[in-house]
């Protein structure tokens, strides 16, 4: 066996790897110096990201609006749930240099993890996922978002969806939703499993406990309070930004300029049409690639997806490239990926580049759409032909 297979089917070394990432991430952000986030502004630390979701958990607690500016404390506004809040209470209490490392932990473990939780994926093939996804993992660990602890959720949701576990399956899925709502775009997964009664009531009952549990700790004006100031901070975020999504594509590429909610309806539409291939439900290849199609759409039609949401997306096209059998095409749209979304917002590209045209051209976005179209193909019209595993424990 090479080295290089070696560190693949090494769970341990992965783990160094991850965790090592969040670290670094973590202790760069916490040691860099104070920043604007508009010319001229107000400084805030270059780790803002956590200290929205730590003052968030403070405002809970003294009675606060969560929803509203807090300029001297924060550069931007808190948009998860209050349930989020209250829960992100086990690290804002911690000192800022701890919290911060330990809240990047989270993220890397919680997915690093959930790949290993896959079925029918031989180790050396998980560790290719892993390997492929680290540097988009270092770019969402060095915003300090949610965005890996979503897309390992999503994937432990369809980990637990193949074993029957569907307390635990509801459980990961609606805390997506409590942390972004788009995470409830994972529900089309319930249509490809038996037993939806108890795929109904198991949610239903997760949804209660996250949406009450804010109850532990404030009384019922004040938690209804809350959910309403969500309420208006949501309907009213009309982004005057496009995002990097398909949305800023056709502006930027095409000088299309349409309307959101008709270009997401139209993204909902095309994302169903393969659920109508209903004797392919049976197929294992066919369900794990209807997991990597939530995973790229819930970012490249989100008008307000930024260079770190797309952890979630990259995490989509792993599973969908080394899920299937290869093909020359999938492999370059796999390097096309690797270049233009992994690597062009890195110093590999020269800054010149990544200002003038990668950003306005939303270049990351692009390699995802074009997988995201070739995978619609590969789910509607494909053969979908199982990637040759290893037999080994780590499939079964």
């Amino acid at each position: 066996m090479t080295a290089l297979n070696r560190f693949l089917v090494n769970q341990k070394y992965l783990l160094f790897l991850f965790l090592g990432i969040a670290v670094f991430a973590s202790l760069q952000s916490y040691l860099s110096p104070m920043k604007s986030f508009v010319e001229g502004g107000r400084l805030y630390t270059t780790y803002n990201n956590y200290i929205i979701f730590k003052q968030s958990f403070f405002h809970f607690i003294e009675g606060k609006d969560l929803y509203i500016d807090y300029v001297e404390e924060q550069g931007d506004l808190f948009k998860y749930s209050p349930t989020f809040a209250l829960l992100f209470g086990v690290f804002a209490v911690l000192p800022d240099v701890l919290g911060l490392s330990l809240w990047n932990i989270l993220n890397v473990v919680v997915l690093l993890y959930s790949v290993y939780y896959l079925q029918k994926i031989d180790l050396r093939t998980k560790g290719l996922i892993l390997v492929f996804v680290a540097v988009e993992m270092l770019t969402a660990e060095q915003n300090e978002q949610s965005n890996a602890l979503i897309a390992g959720l999503l994937l432990f949701t369809f980990g637990a969806l193949e074993r029957r576990k569907y307390w635990l399956a509801s459980f990961c899925l609606v805390s997506t939703v409590y942390i972004k709502l788009f995470g409830i775009v994972g529900l089309a997964l319930y249509l490809l499993y038996p037993d939806k009664l108890k795929l109904t009531y198991t949610t239903a009952f997760w949804v209660v406990i996250f949406t009450v549990f804010p109850l532990v700790m404030v009384d019922m004006d004040q938690f209804i309070f809350l959910y309403k100031s969500w309420g208006n901070l949501l309907s009213n975020d009309h982004s005057i930004s496009d995002g990097i999504s398909v949305i800023g594509w056709l502006r930027t590429w095409f000088g299309l300029t349409l309307n959101k909610t008709y270009v997401s309806v139209a993204g909902a539409v095309l994302f169903c049409i393969p659920l109508l291939r209903i004797n392919a439900y049976s197929n294992f290849t066919f369900r794990i690639l209807m997991l990597a199609s939530v995973l790229i759409w819930v970012v490249i039609f989100n008008h307000r997806a930024e260079s770190p949401t797309f952890i979630i997306a990259i995490t989509g096209v792993a599973l969908w490239y080394y899920s299937q059998l290869p093909n020359k095409l999938n492999y370059i749209l796999l390097i096309l990926a690797l270049v233009f979304t992994i690597l062009s917002p890195t110093d590999l590209f020269p800054k010149y580049i990544r200002n003038e045209w990668m950003k306005p051209y939303v270049v990351k976005a692009v390699p995802c759409i074009l997988i995201w179209a070739k995978l619609l193909f590969d789910l509607t019209a494909g053969k979908l032909l199982p990637r040759h595993f290893e037999a080994t424990e780590s499939t079964q």
